[in-house]
Formats: structure tokens, C-alpha cells, sequence
């Protein structure tokens, strides 16, 4: 297993010896959890994509835009 994952055996057996040695309940555990959002997050992200926004529509006004770059005012 240790050839197919590219790795030394030793790597692969320190692994293993570290995952034994842990509890079943630590092993498995998820390394993320959901939490809810708090108000401010929330906010700060309505805020960053309405930046995104007009920052996408500015974009295409200067991909369309004929000439050098400050021919066109955004």
C-alpha cells in the first residue's frame, strides 16, 4: 500500500501506530463543524458580495470597452 501511495513503509507504519494509539472518538471525528453564522459575519458577507458584484459589472464595462483602459470611465 505504502509503494502505491508513493510512501516509505515507515511512513505508512508511524500512521497507522499514530491512529492506533488515538481514541476511536478522536480518529473519526470531523475536523469542521457547522456553526451559525453570527451577525456580523453575516452582514460582512452580504457586503462582500455586493462588492463582488459591482466589481464583475465593472469588469465586463471595461472588457467592452473599446481603446486603452481609461478610455472608458466606470
Amino acid at each position: 500500500m505504502a509503494k502505491e501511495l508513493g510512501l516509505r513503509d515507515s511512513v505508512l507504519r508511524r500512521w497507522v501506530g499514530k491512529l492506533r494509539q488515538e481514541p476511536a472518538s478522536a480518529a473519526w471525528r470531523p475536523t469542521t463543524q457547522a456553526t451559525p453564522m453570527s451577525a456580523d459575519q453575516a452582514s460582512e458577507i452580504a457586503r462582500l458580495r455586493q462588492e463582488n458584484e459591482r466589481l464583475r459589472m465593472e469588469r465586463d464595462i471595461l472588457k467592452n470597452c473599446p481603446g486603452p483602459w481609461h478610455a472608458c470611465a466606470v
